[in-house]
């Protein structure tokens, strides 16, 4: 689809990449961001930033004027705050109510509605992009179902056009933020990674989720979800391996692997402790009973025949974003 896009927090690690990928391709791109006075994500670029608010419903609207395509991309991206149902469960639903509502006033063509893979059920495996997490403990997980239950019910109240795609953990470069994916890897660079906790993440390079969603405006069937993963979920010791490649001097030690009632019970330490000094818990509970020894894998084929997606193998992107860690230690 031709004619001028708007893309929702370019400062952020996807929507960067995304603005990159359109830039590339020649497309009219439009970006917000709430700071216009950080400069840092686009210093290399020829390309000014407009101010709006996601929580600001006339600044979208605003932004919005003469907009066909609308990448919905900017979210909180947090997996703890002391007060985590307001700065992240009430913070997305109201923020996708008000983009959601901007873009049927303005008459946006085309809505690209960046989900997550928290959004995805994953009682089955592989994960499949057709069914829904059941979730209701964990905030950011239920933040990011209900958010996006939401568009699609402002969607087909007001008929608009609109896909969603549901990225898995992206890592990769044009980062100038540390998301919680990329502290992952960073713990393990910084050698603080002890423990083995049998966690397997789906990881994707960001770039590939950046086409992804340009392939999704173009090639995205109207209703429909698509998955933006990889088909294989990796593991911590695995990685760590690929690091000990990578950086042999560094003399990165392999963790050992812990029960689960064990994690369980460093879990309620954690979070005990994060009660008095305030500071995000290493490892959750419900971290824990979400994820242990569950295999993230997912099934990407709907978006591989209908988007035309071709995700990097996850092992080549997983080194790649280890060297740019290495490489950018601002970000770490």
């Amino acid at each position: 689809m031709k004619g001028t896009s708007l893309i929702t927090g370019v400062n952020g690690h996807l929507g960067n990449n995304l603005l990159r990928n359109l830039l590339s391709k020649g497309i009219n791109v439009r970006g917000t961001v709430r700071n216009l006075d950080d400069k840092s994500s686009f210093k290399d670029l020829d390309f000014t930033p407009i101010y709006a608010d996601l929580h600001d419903k006339e600044s979208l609207i605003k932004a919005l004027q003469g907009v066909d395509i609308l990448y919905q991309v900017a979210a909180v991206f947090k997996l703890w705050t002391q007060n985590a149902e307001r700065d992240i469960y009430e913070a997305n639903m109201l923020a996708t109510k008000n983009i959601m509502k901007a873009a049927a006033e303005t008459n946006v063509k085309k809505v690209v509605y960046v989900s997550s893979i928290a959004a995805m059920g994953r009682k089955t495996l592989p994960m499949n992009p057709d069914v829904y997490n059941d979730e209701k403990e964990n905030v950011y997980y239920r933040s990011k179902i209900d958010s996006e239950k939401l568009a699609w019910k402002i969607a087909k109240e007001h008929n608009m056009d609109m896909v969603s795609v549901c990225p898995s953990a992206m890592i990769g470069e044009h980062c100038t933020k540390l998301t919680p994916s990329h502290n992952m890897l960073r713990m393990v660079l910084k050698k603080e990674v002890f423990v083995d906790s049998q966690f397997y993440i789906n990881w994707v390079d960001v770039k590939d989720v950046a086409e992804g969603c340009y392939l999704a405006a173009t090639n995205g069937k109207n209703g429909q979800r698509y998955g933006l993963g990889t088909s294989k979920a990796v593991g911590l010791t695995e990685i760590i391996h690929l690091a000990q490649e990578l950086f042999p001097e560094q003399k990165i030690k392999t963790p050992f692997k812990m029960p689960k009632w064990m994690l369980n019970f460093s879990a309620s330490f954690f979070e005990m402790m994060s009660k008095i000094n305030g500071k995000e818990p290493i490892l959750q509970k419900n971290q824990v009973r979400m994820y242990f020894k569950l295999r993230q894998d997912m099934d990407i084929s709907k978006s591989e025949q209908e988007l035309g997606y071709s995700p990097t193998n996850p092992i080549v992107a997983i080194k790649k974003a280890l060297k740019f860690l290495n490489e950018n230690k601002k970000i770490v």
